[in-house]
């Protein structure tokens, strides 16, 4: 008699999770945060623009690489230069007169990313520009992200593009503000970065984004609210909703990007070790 070969549905994956190490271990210089992600037992991680200029020197994208992989943690998303970010700017894909900037910039994140296996960038869009007109600023944008998505797809990457709280400058501010770009766009290699704190804090409806968005999908990332702090500081059912994203068949990592209460290596408490490095 033969063996059934009805195994019954897979077990559910858990969550993969990457630290945001442009938010969380911030106490640290750049290049000793990787190796403090992996310490606190995590195998993933994601940055922010890493250098103060859109193109810095080699040295300085050789040190960061280094750092990532002497770490032995993969980077998994990757901002482009998004200008001055701590000046209130939010990206340069809408900014017009800053195209060269930006594609130099793609260039440099492309090449580094493909030296460490990243496969997903995060496009910001770029504040609306006092004296620029919209319609002007959303066909430059188009543009930009057509050409990063081109030169992204030489290493099998794709683009996320994600919707902001706090900047009221920024025009993306919910699921449906992002998409209506992707679809102007038509690439599938563009896709929406889910982060749940931004949609939540906009008024957002997040189960319906999850219901009917979720194919789309190309990272989440996850922040109480309100407050912006770690899983269980605010009102969001975080594990909830990602067990949603998880059935309606996302099974990217959840980038952690909140701010810690204090020392970043007491961020995770909510979070057992055996379950950061999945």
């Amino acid at each position: 008699m033969s063996e059934s070969t009805n195994a019954g549905p897979a077990p559910e994956r858990p969550p993969r999770y990457a630290v945001n190490l442009s938010i969380l271990f911030t106490e640290l210089p750049v290049l000793d945060r990787p190796a403090a992600a992996a310490a606190a037992g995590f195998a993933a991680v994601e940055f922010w623009w890493p250098f103060d200029t859109a193109v810095p020197g080699d040295r300085e994208v050789d040190a960061f690489v280094r750092a990532v992989t002497d770490a032995g943690v993969a980077l998994v998303g990757l901002n482009f230069y998004a200008g001055d970010m701590a000046g209130g700017d939010r990206g340069l894909v809408s900014w017009v007169g800053r195209e060269a900037e930006f594609a130099d910039n793609v260039d440099v994140a492309v090449g580094a990313a493909e030296r460490l296996g990243c496969r997903s960038f995060n496009a910001l869009y770029g504040n609306r520009i006092a004296g620029a007109e919209p319609a002007a600023q959303d066909e430059i944008a188009l543009t930009n992200l057509d050409f990063a998505a081109g030169r992204a797809a030489r290493i099998g990457a794709q683009l996320v593009l994600e919707p902001l709280s706090g900047a009221p400058d920024y025009p993306l501010r919910t699921a449906a503000d992002a998409l209506a770009v992707l679809d102007e766009l038509g690439r599938d290699d563009v896709r929406l970065l889910c982060d749940l704190y931004h949609l939540a804090v906009n008024g957002d409806d997040l189960d319906a984004v999850v219901a009917e968005h979720t194919p789309r999908i190309g990272h989440v990332q996850i922040a109480d609210a309100p407050g912006r702090g770690a899983p269980g500081t605010g009102e969001l059912d975080i594990a909830g909703y990602l067990g949603k994203l998880r059935a309606a068949g996302y099974t990217g990592h959840i980038g952690l990007e909140y701010r810690p209460d204090g020392d970043s290596h007491a961020a995770f408490g909510w979070l057992p070790r055996e379950e950061r490095g999945s």
